[in-house]
């Protein structure tokens, strides 16, 4: 047996929500849980500034410092929380074997995936170098809104949460563009309602975006295609806001579990968080595509280390 093997009860692979609620749990059940962060330590609420719908915090709370919050929390129940993420799996056998982008090889009886999910963009040169620039490319409203104060920007989408995110732009900005790929939205009636509604959101339908342009450091319009009529044109904005989905962070696992056609982990059985492999569950957003909030996250979290402790009793 290699000596270098670290051999453990319970491997959290992601933190955020789903993660830290995880560790709270099995550490409190005395499973030593190892936790690696993932490349965003926190998840996708470090990126959000206000979280207020999440219970215990009456006058809300900036998503980063709740996740320190709950990191400090898994912490003291002395959950060991490391920076770096797991590269890749093996999963063929009754032992779970991990490989940290450090080299490390770790032997996990039980398996905790909370890797969440990545935002999607639109994939074109211009988007991608003025979002590394960080010039006016963004995928999360709440997060940059507030650099663009008294601004015209745009915003990509036409589900729910492109319908959240321009009406929250709409009471920061001079002016919204939303557009919209198709005829009409995806978004449930409400949702879309409520953007029509408002006076200084404009919605393109039947719009793509060709190009965003700029000046080489900063966002200054985007040239947009009407596919119905083909006619070409540029929008002068200084913010341009991709609100297209998420890509579940699954790719790492995709050899042994079983995901959907967009990479969701399936859960073998509804109602808990366990997938094909025995001994490995899923919590958050990895698994999650209908609600993806912070509470939903924190409960499945609590469901996957309940299930792993189940899973060892019965195994001892």
């Amino acid at each position: 047996m290699n000596s270098t093997v670290e051999h453990i009860k319970c491997l959290i692979i992601g933190s955020g929500p789903a993660g830290y609620t995880a560790a709270i749990y099995a550490a409190r059940a005395d499973m030593q849980p190892v936790m690696y962060q993932g490349l965003q330590p926190g998840g996708q609420l470090t990126t959000t500034n206000e979280v207020e719908n999440f219970p215990g915090y009456a006058n809300g709370i900036s998503g980063p410092a709740m996740m320190v919050e709950l990191e400090e929390q898994a912490k003291r129940f002395d959950t060991d929380v490391r920076t770096g993420f797991i590269n890749k799996v093996d999963f063929s056998g009754d032992i779970h074997k991990c490989w940290a982008d450090d080299g490390k090889e770790i032997h996990a009886e039980t398996v905790i995936i909370s890797t969440g999910a990545s935002a999607k963009y639109i994939g074109l040169e211009s988007e991608q170098k003025y979002l590394q620039l960080g010039g006016g490319v963004s995928a999360c409203a709440v997060c940059d809104g507030f650099f663009y104060r008294g601004q015209d920007v745009v915003i990509v989408g036409a589900g729910d949460s492109a319908c959240e995110e321009a009406h929250y732009l709409s009471k920061l900005c001079k002016k919204v563009t939303m557009l919209v790929r198709k005829d009409d939205f995806r978004a449930s009636k409400i949702m879309a309602q409520r953007v029509r509604k408002t006076e200084n959101i404009e919605i393109l339908f039947n719009t793509e975006t060709l190009e965003v342009l700029g000046d080489g450091q900063v966002v200054t319009g985007a040239k947009v295609i009407n596919s119905a009529t083909k006619e070409e044109k540029v929008i002068s904005c200084t913010g341009f806001f991709v609100a297209i989905g998420h890509k579940p962070n699954t790719d790492v696992f995709k050899d042994f579990i079983y995901l959907d056609e967009v990479g969701y982990i399936k859960y073998e059985e509804p109602g808990t968080s366990k997938t094909n492999v025995a001994g490995v569950f899923v919590a958050g957003d990895a698994a999650d595509k209908t609600y993806r909030q912070a509470v939903t996250a924190a409960g499945t979290g609590c469901m996957a280390a309940l299930d792993a402790e189940r899973y060892l009793a019965a195994k001892h």
